[in-house]
């Protein structure tokens, strides 16, 4: 090891995710929030005590080790090492494949399964699986750990190894093991191309407008920009703004987007250093461009709505009184600053704290709303397994979730119990002549993805939080 150490080039990053896609032939994608423009910083010194004696330990090794190994997997394992000592999810080192794949992140265009999540003690958690894909549509939910990856424990590793494990080809399928309230189950998903649109928009009830945002990145600010010009022309009288499992993302997005909704002048974030210095961010012509949105605003989140939707949500809800509606969000308000090295790895510390426009930080705590509702219990009914045939006899816990979809359909009226026992076959049976399926009295593939269409629709039908924010912005 010489002396002197790899010049970096720092990029002061305001990342309120390390929040990681689980991604398929392109690494580790992370969602962060770039700010300030990049500075040289300057080479750390080796004449300290602690340095001096790093250098003689790599010295020894270099010179005394039984056999040969390699100076750059040593400087990488002590680098590791040290950011590890930090105990803290958010800090972490990037070879350049991981490093490659953050930018991937960043503009929106990666692959995977579509799942946010962060280091937590030994396993990995979900932080918010992305509407619209394979995560999302096995049912995976914020706080879900995963315990293993295609059978093999990943109890210790790092974000980075166990995100590896989950890399694959497009079309392939992964199996997680998931821990949920204290049980544990496996999933296969099958890995996708995960949507570059981060924002969707449509009309309701004929007057009012809504926009869900997926997460936050180069695009998104102009995305919205977009669909509220487009929603605006047709005459909506009001929004709703659906940030529910929303993981985050880029802070300079998150200033762009809330700035369209609050006064010049009004504060949309803090950030604090461990010095106790504070940099308030207030709206203005910079973020916004002049454009302002006037007319009546509510925000939807949930669990799963992190970093900067979280931004977003308190500056609306804390400088516009604009109401939140849901339930609590998920609670991450660290910065980071991002350093790249010449080799382009990069390296994450946590540097300061985020804090909304009334000081508060929300870190591990979240947002609180204004009213709660949430989706119907049955919304978060983990996916059947449809390689296997259900029938008589059987007992297991997924089919104890049929039992639940069959109950939230109107067919099951019996105790649920996990056990296919005659009432149950007579609620299947009874489903299948109604939908006009083959009546066999057996959960088949075709007969679970028939129930579990229909309990999609019945959520939608039933989202107690979208219903509550129309009464709310309609008056």
């Amino acid at each position: 090891m010489n002396k002197k150490q790899p010049k970096t080039v720092k990029r002061t990053t305001l990342m309120w995710s390390i929040l990681i896609a689980l991604v398929v032939g392109g690494g580790v994608a992370y969602s962060v929030a770039y700010f300030q423009t990049r500075a040289v910083v300057s080479q750390a010194q080796t004449d300290t005590a602690s340095m001096q004696k790093i250098q003689s330990v790599y010295e020894t090794i270099e010179g005394n080790y039984y056999k040969s190994v390699s100076s750059k997997k040593i400087t990488n394992g002590a680098i590791k090492g040290m950011i590890s000592a930090l105990n803290d999810p958010f800090s972490e080192y990037m070879d350049k494949s991981e490093a490659t794949s953050l930018n991937d992140q960043i503009s929106s265009s990666f692959s995977g399964i579509g799942a946010e999540v962060q280091k937590s003690d030994q396993y990995i958690k979900i932080i918010s699986p992305i509407k619209g894909t394979p995560a999302k549509k096995a049912g995976l939910q914020p706080g879900d750990l995963i315990t293993a990856v295609n059978g093999k424990s990943i109890a210790g590793k790092s974000v980075t190894d166990a995100v590896n494990l989950m890399r694959g080809k497009i079309g392939t399928k992964v199996t997680l093991t998931i821990k949920r309230a204290g049980k544990s189950f496996d999933q296969t998903l099958t890995r996708a191309k995960i949507p570059v649109s981060t924002v969707n928009s449509r009309i309701i009830n004929k007057k009012i407008g809504y926009i869900q945002i997926t997460s936050v990145s180069e695009r998104t600010a102009a995305e919205l920009k977009t669909a509220l010009k487009r929603l605006d022309k047709k005459g909506v009288s009001s929004y709703i703004l659906d940030v529910r499992d929303n993981p985050g993302g880029l802070m300079n997005q998150a200033l762009k987007m809330s700035s369209m909704f609050l006064k010049n002048g009004k504060t949309i974030m803090q950030v604090q250093t461990k010095n106790g210095q504070r940099q308030v961010y207030k709206a203005g012509k910079k973020y916004d461009g002049g454009y302002k949105v006037t007319k009546p605003v509510a925000v939807l989140m949930n669990g799963g709505s992190a970093s900067a939707a979280e931004i977003f949500a308190g500056a609306l809800h804390q400088s516009a009184n604009v109401p939140l509606i849901g339930t609590q969000s998920y609670g991450k308000g660290t910065v980071q600053t991002v350093s790249d090295f010449k080799d382009k790895s990069e390296m994450k510390i946590t540097i300061a704290k985020w804090l909304t426009p009334n000081g508060d930080w929300i870190n591990k705590k979240g947002l609180t709303p204004t009213y709660k509702a949430d989706y119907p219990k049955y919304a978060y009914l983990q996916l059947i397994n449809t390689n296997k045939t259900y029938q008589i006899g059987d007992v297991s816990t997924q089919i104890k979730t049929l039992q639940k979809e069959l109950k939230a359909l109107g067919f099951f009226n019996d105790k649920v119990n996990g056990y296919f026992g005659s009432t149950t076959k007579t609620a299947v049976t009874a489903y299948q002549k109604k939908e006009k399926l083959s009546v066999t009295g057996t959960a088949n593939k075709k007969t679970i993805l028939s129930i579990e269409t229909k309990i999609q629709s019945k959520i939608a039908k039933n989202d107690q939080a979208l219903n509550k924010a129309e009464s709310i912005v309609s008056k």
